[in-house]
């Protein structure tokens, strides 16, 4: 008779559990109204697979950091004169001149091509930039005399001078000091934002977070050097500060993790990768808009600064930033997350939580609830066997559950 009772009561708590599962799969979701993709966008409710789909964008991750360290292996880097030293000659660009006139100048006089020849801003401001190795004192002479000479450049007040010719010598010593503080800026700056995200959210977030910046730093790096512009101390600068931006966008995202997993390993009906797929959906969004709104001031930086001005150092600037944004967001919502729910669940709690839910559907399904009764969200499962699962992604509650009597 125990034995009769105690099976009854298991059959009886599975059905409830079973009804409550099943308030709202128990209708036809597709007689539901259908949401358009910006709408469930908007609402953070349109169950995008991300965390589900994680091997894909693990793969297309790959792919890029490939591509960024092919680019840094077989193009390398532009370094600046600020990196490697040299001398830089300037002058008023006047009426007709063209770099392939200083170019020949400049080879003719001194028996070697300069290093590059640019024209810096536009109308009676421009300017013809050249840099070369690093010039002695007869060199520099012998240049002045020729570049004055071929192209008769005026002074402030209009007259032609060779006053007008400027040079301008960075050592090599100097160019390794930048370069090791950029260095060191940027050790630094890891380590107070691996401190600050473990003790602010947990260790995993820490690590996920931290090899997403590397990523960032990756990418930007390898199409920089894809483009082939200078790398200039403007261009460390831009590189900080959208590793702060990628940064932010990881910790808002992680922030709404933390708050959909409070409490998930006392749960048997969701997954911890699921209510972090949830957590993307949510802030996807703004992620979107703050990206958009970031990019169109750099585009107008790029427009106006580079394109019409012809400013080189904003121009350095300008790309970074642009291609370091929208890296930074691809990173935080494609790649952070994902990573952190595989890091989790390989091991510890969250991996015995996970198995367990996952074997709870199972055992429904088993029970001839099939697809109504396995509750999924769509996303963040970590093995493959989820064809009992149900409601669909981006399905819409069909109303409210029934209130338990008092």
């Amino acid at each position: 008779m125990s034995e009769s009772n105690n099976n009854s009561a298991e059959n009886s708590s599975a059905d409830r559990e079973a009804r409550s599962v099943t308030a709202d799969s128990g209708v036809d979701q597709a007689s539901m109204p259908k949401h358009s993709l910006l709408s469930r966008l908007y609402t953070g409710t349109g169950a995008f697979e991300v965390v589900g789909k994680r091997r894909f964008y693990y793969g297309l991750t790959g792919a890029l950091v490939a591509i960024a360290l092919l680019a840094m292996l077989i193009r390398g880097f532009t370094f600046g004169i600020d990196f490697e030293g040299g001398s830089r000659i300037q002058f008023p660009a006047g009426d007709g001149v063209e770099t392939s006139q200083v170019e020949t100048v400049y080879s003719e006089a001194l028996g070697f091509e300069p290093v590059s020849v640019q024209t810096v801003g536009s109308g009676s401001s421009a300017t013809v930039q050249i840099r070369s190795e690093t010039l002695d004192a007869q060199q520099i002479v012998t240049l002045q005399n020729a570049l004055f000479d071929e192209f008769q450049p005026e002074d402030r007040n209009g007259n032609p001078s060779r006053d007008a010719i400027s040079f301008a010598d960075v050592s090599e010593t100097w160019g390794g000091q930048i370069t090791k503080k950029a260095l060191l800026a940027l050790i630094v700056f890891l380590v107070i934002v691996s401190i600050y995200i473990a003790i602010r959210f947990e260790r995993d977030m820490a690590v996920a977070a931290i090899i997403a910046l590397f990523f960032d730093i990756i990418v930007t790096a390898g199409i920089y050097a894809l483009v082939g512009f200078e790398v200039t101390p403007a261009t460390v600068i831009g590189l900080l500060t959208i590793l702060g931006f990628s940064l932010y966008d990881t910790v808002v995202v992680f922030d709404k993790v933390e708050e959909n997993t409070r409490g998930i390993l006392h749960l048997t009906r969701r997954t911890y990768g699921e209510q972090a797929n949830l957590a993307v959906n949510q802030t996807l969004m703004r992620s979107i808009n703050t990206t958009v709104i970031s990019v169109l001031p750099v585009i107008a930086l790029m427009v106006v600064a580079v394109w019409m001005l012809g400013v080189g150092t904003l121009k350095d600037l300008a790309l970074v930033q642009l291609v370091g944004i929208v890296v930074g967001a691809y990173s935080s919502i494609f790649f952070a997350t994902p990573l952190l729910v595989s890091m989790k669940e390989r091991w510890g709690p969250v991996a015995v939580h996970t198995r367990k839910v996952l074997a709870r559907r199972a055992t429904l399904a088993e029970k001839g609830l099939g697809a109504k009764t396995a509750e999924s969200v769509g996303a963040g499962a970590s093995v493959t066997q989820r064809a009992a699962v149900a409601p669909a992604p981006g399905a819409r509650p069909t109303g409210k559950r029934k209130k338990k009597a008092h």
